[in-house]
């Protein structure tokens, strides 16, 4: 079994690594000699202020010495002895090894690029006297990081809300109280917004919300980082405003989630279109994040064209403003826009009469989107206010396939599926790995009619759009296309084809094709549909000729083909143990296992990956048989680091990854967090209680070779 070696001492002493410089004051001096000072003087009074500006000019400017952990037993401001919980920090201005109490702030230090830099608190207060690289000179009393801005009142310091504090250290707050009514720590006083938050290495820091000026100064600054707001014990939102005159000239709210990841949700990004003079955040977006959170922990979670109504009243001011379309980013920009890791949904603002579409037939809804603001296949940014794209049903071809009163069934889809409009010849892809999901839509069809809905091709350069129009006393539907700016249309896509088996041989015709609506019509004779629904039976390809009968060819052919597996999920999402890409491997979400609790926090097992299971991919067993295999690891790895969690989250090791081999000749596993291997005081924890497990599942295994990888959590109590 491998593991991955790395020497304790060091890992429990720091994991991090950084320079130092001349120390501030001589109290700061007391146990070290850097800065040029012999250590026998001690150089406590001898130190004028002379020497003090000396330092304060290169402080951060450039690399200090770095103070071995050798050197330090204890902390050297406080001098509390360091052990194994009480773990060393190097300031980053510095370079003298404390404790993480005074070593807690961030600084963007010159020399380190500019990047957020943990210093200590005295070298803190030197470096916000000086200019922040990157800002202009009005900016001196607002600070660089996530930590609110505060005025300077003499030797204290105030927060714009009022609150004085002689020492940032003491800044931090304990958990904030949950708002009854918002079931949050949002407040229900539509003027409040929550308290900010900083997390840096597991450790949370709560502070109060800054001034509502200083806020909307800060949210617009392109060189300010997001401010991050406490939603609830273990969710937070990234807040910004950004101009996105990159793609869509368009200045919006960007919102982006954290830690709806903990309950099996993938992270949301909402992007809405700033109002004229708005300067206060809008409150809705964190409540319905918040909103999420507690669906997920209820099994009820969002997926790709998922959508999900709001449950308050007037949704960001307006009652037509009902819910959230969420959709993945194909072909739109994602620059300038906080991105949380991978894989992460876009939210689209959806207005009530648009609703039944929504829950329908989504991929029509958002392609009218993309018609409608010119921008394919549709834009990311939200429009407030807007008027319906859809309205009353009317006549459309959809009363027939889907169920407008109850929403109890729709048009069948099969995850992967495409359709290909070119010239003469139309191409139905139906992918291997989805099987069933044909089949299945097969069995619910009835003897003459067979409809599947298509996804979004990213192959297809542009794609056929339903435009609803008004004509009398009924709307009516019309077809549109939309393609890339500036690119020719050869390969048009469709949201979806309907096969009807009722054509009579009197019209002279072997089979017709028409487009209808943004889908695909096919009319077929009914001994030719036994004959295709026996090819989709046996995973065969088929072919339809469109045209007059006894033609020497076809004036159209609509190929019915079985292609590649669909592997367009999960893209983008890294393993935590060493970064391998998890792109097109299945995982499965986990709602229903056991929280397992330490002192002051809990681990949580979320996802298992199915990495190779030779079983699961033939359909030999039931995918029981992984959910009983992956439950006993997690139960084991659990077991192991709940003990072990103050110590993971002191080292900023939240997100765990254990992996898996289960073989007759191969047994093992890894385990990671940050893209790194885990040190051997949790290696060993967790050899106690996983070996026994996996040689047990490697003996029942008949020689089938399963490879897992299971995601877990620590959290905060």
């Amino acid at each position: 079994m491998e593991k991955f070696v790395i020497d304790l001492d060091k890992v429990l002493n720091d994991f991090e690594f950084n320079e130092g410089s001349p120390s501030a004051t001589p109290a700061e001096q007391e146990h070290s000699n850097i800065g040029g000072i012999d250590e026998d003087r001690g150089a406590s009074s001898d130190v004028s202020d002379n020497s003090l500006v000396e330092c304060n000019t290169i402080l951060g400017k450039q690399p200090p010495f770095w103070v071995p952990d050798s050197d330090a037993a204890s902390c050297m401001l406080c001098d509390i002895k360091f052990t194994v919980l009480k773990r060393r920090h190097h300031c980053r201005a510095c370079g003298k090894v404390l404790c993480n109490k005074c070593c807690n702030m961030k600084y963007r230090l010159e020399y380190q690029g500019n990047i957020d830099s943990r210093v200590c608190v005295p070298c803190y207060h030197l470096l916000i006297k000086g200019i922040r690289p990157g800002c202009d000179l009005t900016e001196l009393d607002t600070c660089w990081d996530l930590k609110p801005s505060y005025r300077k009142q003499g030797n204290k310091r105030m927060f714009a809300s009022g609150s004085t504090l002689t020492d940032p250290a003491t800044r931090k707050q304990s958990h904030p109280l949950l708002d009854n009514m918002t079931n949050s720590y949002i407040p229900h006083d539509p003027n409040l917004l929550p308290p900010n938050v900083t997390i840096h290495k597991g450790q949370i820091t709560y502070y109060p919300s800054m001034d509502e000026s200083v806020l909307y100064k800060t949210l617009k600054n392109e060189c300010e980082s997001p401010v991050m707001f406490a939603i609830n014990r273990n969710l937070y939102a990234y807040v910004k405003i950004i101009n996105l005159n990159c793609c869509v000239n368009k200045i919006c709210w960007n919102v982006t989630s954290r830690g709806l990841a903990c309950v099996g949700q993938d992270e949301v990004i909402l992007l809405v279109e700033i109002l004229p003079d708005e300067t206060r955040i809008p409150r809705d977006l964190l409540i319905y994040i918040n909103q999420l959170y507690f669906e997920a922990i209820k099994g009820n979670t969002i997926t790709e064209l998922g959508f999900s109504v709001y449950q308050g009243n007037n949704l960001l001011g307006s009652r037509e403003h009902s819910g959230f379309l969420f959709i993945r980013q194909t072909l739109q920009c994602l620059q300038k826009i906080i991105l949380p890791p991978a894989p992460f949904l876009i939210g689209l603002l959806i207005h009530r009469w648009e609703t039944p579409w929504a829950k329908v037939f989504p991929l029509r809804l958002l392609l009218r989107l993309g018609a409608e603001y010119r921008y394919y296949p549709c834009p990311l940014v939200s429009v407030r206010f807007r008027d319906a794209l859809y309205f009353e049903i009317g006549h459309t071809v959809m009363k027939v396939l889907a169920d407008f009163r109850n929403f109890g069934y729709t048009l069948p889809g099969v995850r992967g599926l495409t359709i290909h409009l070119k010239n003469r010849t139309t191409d139905v892809m139906f992918p291997r790995n989805r099987y069933d999901q044909v089949i299945k839509g097969l069995y619910n069809s009835n003897d003459h009619v067979l409809a599947y809905a298509s996804n979004f091709s990213i192959a297809a350069d542009s794609h056929l759009v339903c435009i609803q129009t008004n004509s009398g006393d009924e709307s009516s539907y019309q077809t549109q296309a939309i393609n890339i700016h500036n690119k020719p249309r050869t390969v048009t896509g469709a949201s979806f084809i309907v096969i009807n088996g009722a054509l009579k041989s009197s019209m002279g015709l072997s089979a017709k094709s028409s487009i209808v609506e943004d889908g695909l019509m096919v009319e077929i004779m009914s001994e030719k549909m036994e004959a295709l629904k026996a090819a989709l039976k046996n995973m065969q390809d088929f072919s339809i000729g469109c045209g007059r009968q006894g033609a020497s060819e076809p004036d159209e052919i609509v190929n019915i083909k079985w292609v590649d597996n669909d592997v367009l999920f999960n893209l983008g999402v890294k393993s935590p143990i060493d970064g391998q890409l998890m792109d097109g491997i299945p995982s499965i979400r986990v709602h229903n296992g056991s929280d397992y609790r330490g002192t002051t926090r809990f681990i949580r097992w979320t996802e298992v990956f199915i990495i190779k299971s030779d079983d699961y991919s033939n359909g030999v067993n039931d995918p029981v048989d992984i959910n009983k295999l992956s439950g006993n690891i997690a139960k084991a790895t659990c077991a192991a680091l709940v003990k072990l969690l103050d110590l993971l989250a002191t080292a900023g090791l939240t997100k765990l990854g254990v992996r898996a081999t289960i073989h007759s000749d191969n047994v093992g596993y890894e385990a990671g967090s940050e893209g790194i291997k885990l040190p051997p005081i949790y290696m060993k924890s967790l050899d106690n209680e996983l070996i026994q497990v996996l040689h047990k599942a490697a003996q029942s295994s008949q020689d089938a070779h399963t490879v897992l990888e299971l995601i877990f959590y620590v959290l905060d109590d």
